[in-house]
């Protein structure tokens, strides 16, 4: 686990679970980056601190040999049918894209990823950055295989706010406003 300054339990939570901590500064990019650099296998699954896999996804995960690179279908811990159609639209985004977020646990072989120069160490976006590099090498592989995040965020905002919020925020990135800038105004907006 690659803690980037957390304020809760969280890291001693891990440990007492076996995990290893390290610390990185703060930032996804960043600290997904260290986690790269401090591993020892081909394959590196980047999961969030609120993602469970399914046992299917980590089953599969653990026989996939290719040098290439993917992500699973997310699921929410909340099955109503308004988080149901969100993800099912977010995978279905991702398999006609080739983008793919960070909630769906993406999977990249090391060599490709010391080819894109590793993980875009930037505050936001990373996994749109990661996903678009990536995509320059191979199309992604997308097993129907879950992995489950929390709804929290999507309860919080609303599902509709948090749609039009992510896709403003990707469009104007991919129209050239930093990630810096856009981390600023995220982040500052949820508190």
């Amino acid at each position: 686990m690659v803690d980037g300054g957390s304020r809760d339990d969280s890291p001693v939570i891990a440990a007492a679970s076996g995990a290893t901590v390290v610390r990185s500064p703060p930032g996804r990019g960043a600290q997904l980056n260290t986690g790269l650099q401090l591993s020892r296998g081909d394959l590196i699954w980047m999961l969030h601190a609120d993602a469970i896999p399914s046992a299917e996804a980590c089953a599969w995960v653990s026989r996939f040999r290719s040098i290439g690179w993917g992500r699973f279908d997310v699921t929410f811990d909340d099955a109503g049918l308004d988080m149901r159609v969100v993800a099912a639209l977010m995978n279905g985004r991702s398999r006609t894209t080739g983008i793919c977020t960070g909630d769906q646990g993406i999977f990249a072989h090391r060599r490709l990823l010391e080819r894109i120069g590793g993980i875009p160490e930037q505050p936001l976006m990373e996994d749109i950055e990661l996903s678009r590099r990536l995509s320059h090498l191979c199309a992604p592989t997308c097993p129907r295989l879950g992995v489950r995040t929390s709804a929290r965020r999507w309860r919080q905002q609303g599902w509709f706010s948090t749609v039009v919020s992510m896709w403003g925020l990707r469009l104007r990135y991919w129209s050239g406003t930093s990630s810096d800038t856009l981390a600023r105004e995220y982040y500052g907006r949820r508190g």
